[in-house]
């Protein structure tokens, strides 16, 4: 089986992958995974769900002191509102999204967004922080339909335009991320912070009808005869076995730890002096980041050429360089707009690659490990999001900046350090 095999370095890929020059269109019928007959249209429904499903995460950002103000919540049980979330989605991502190895995809798939509605009902309802706070860490847990639908296209794809196919679907998931919180913050001055969950609801059940006509029946591989236990513990030996999991694992850490550092707290300065914008405006900022998307694609097509370590430096290094800018968000709204370009460009760049790279490990069982990477994303993500919101109310702006680009120096040490071995042969 292609993969199985780590061979002599952590980016063993481009030498696999550096003589596929033209990849078959995704559903073309090309080795393992592939599906005749499998049309561009689906894969783009793909991006689509993954971006409403992920999007529920990030919807509370712009909204936070307003639910504070509603709510009668502290500033430090405002934050945990972004931690819980993400608490919650790193809880699913282990405990969830490996199901997709020994079920039927869509109909796992249709379940977790019909409970999803559910969780985001009880979001929008909510008259206590107590309430609040419970349905926000369910939408989290329930939001990782979003790595299933991710672990499914992957496993649909033909093996030459994999990273074709996981850029793609992964550029809805940054769209949903960056939208998010225009949409929330726009919303919110419109009809208030609950109107957004209702709408997000209303959308899920939606798409939960047109994912079940939808999508191709996934018939369950021979792990399926795995019990939920071992299931779980099976995805620990994947990373205890793969060298290139372990590693990508962690640059995902940190380059998710350094995008919360940003998106978690921006609207901390932007609302104050000297801007004090509204919830629209702050909203909008997602807009310019947009341009994560195009990382997303041009990413995956890099990889299929075979060139993930260079992807992975040059990105990584952009990423450093994005806090620059960003230091001088409270004299420049045009700084803050060029540093999450940067900052977003290279995030998702090294996030398509470690996809793209470890579902190649081992295909069969994909959905384990992509859940199990994405439990250091969610780990990275809500650490982030609380050292930045509790650093920024003790030392401010400047000092959130210095740790987004901590982590950011960290990954791009860890890269240098991890250089290929040249083999042997």
């Amino acid at each position: 089986m292609p993969g199985n095999r780590l061979g002599n370095g952590p980016d063993h890929g481009e030498a696999v992958t550096r003589h596929r020059r033209r990849p078959p269109r995704p559903g073309a019928r090309s080795g393992e995974g592939s599906v005749s007959g499998l049309s561009r249209g689906v894969f783009i429904l793909f991006a689509v769900a993954c971006g409403a499903a992920v999007a529920n995460v990030y919807f509370s950002q712009p909204l936070l002191v307003t639910i504070g103000h509603d709510l009668a919540m502290s500033p430090a049980l405002v934050g945990s509102v972004v931690t819980l979330t993400h608490i919650g989605y790193g809880l699913g991502l282990f405990f969830l999204v490996p199901l997709g190895d020994v079920t039927d995809r869509r109909r796992l798939i249709v379940a977790q967004l019909l409970l999803l509605v559910a969780a985001l009902a009880v979001v929008a309802a909510a008259r206590t922080a107590a309430i609040l706070l419970a349905g926000m860490a369910a939408t989290g847990l329930l939001a990782v339909v979003t790595q299933t639908l991710v672990a499914f296209a992957a496993s649909l794809a033909p093996p030459a335009g994999r990273g074709r196919v996981v850029g793609l679907v992964t550029s809805g998931v940054v769209i949903g991320i960056l939208l998010a919180r225009t949409a929330s913050g726009l919303m919110a001055d419109l009809a208030g912070w609950r109107s957004v969950y209702l709408a997000s609801a209303s959308l899920t059940a939606l798409l939960a009808l047109v994912l079940y006509r939808v999508l191709p029946r996934h018939r369950a591989a021979p792990p399926a005869t795995l019990r939920y236990g071992q299931l779980l513990r099976s995805t620990i030996t994947l990373f205890a076995r793969e060298r290139l999991l372990r590693l990508r694992a962690l640059f995902g850490l940190l380059v998710f730890a350094a995008f919360s550092t940003l998106w978690s707290s921006v609207a901390l300065p932007l609302s104050e002096a000297p801007y004090f914008l509204p919830h629209g405006a702050i909203g909008a900022l997602g807009l310019i980041g947009v341009a994560g998307a195009l990382a997303a694609t041009v990413a995956g097509r890099l990889n299929d050429r075979g060139l993930s370590r260079r992807t992975t430096g040059i990105a990584l290094t952009l990423l450093a360089a994005s806090w620059l800018p960003l230091a001088f968000t409270r004299s420049s709204l045009w700084a803050l707009a060029a540093g999450v370009i940067m900052l977003d460009l290279a995030v998702q760049a090294v996030h398509v690659t470690n996809q793209t790279l470890i579902y190649a490990l081992h295909p069969e069982a994909g959905s384990r490990l992509i859940g199990g990477y994405m439990v250091f994303y969610s780990t990275g993500s809500a650490t982030g999001a609380l050292a930045a919101t509790s650093l920024y109310a003790v030392a401010g702006w400047g000092a959130v900046c210095a740790l987004g680009a901590a982590f950011s120096c960290l990954g791009l040490v860890l890269w240098a350090c991890t250089a290929p071995k040249r083999s042997s042969a």
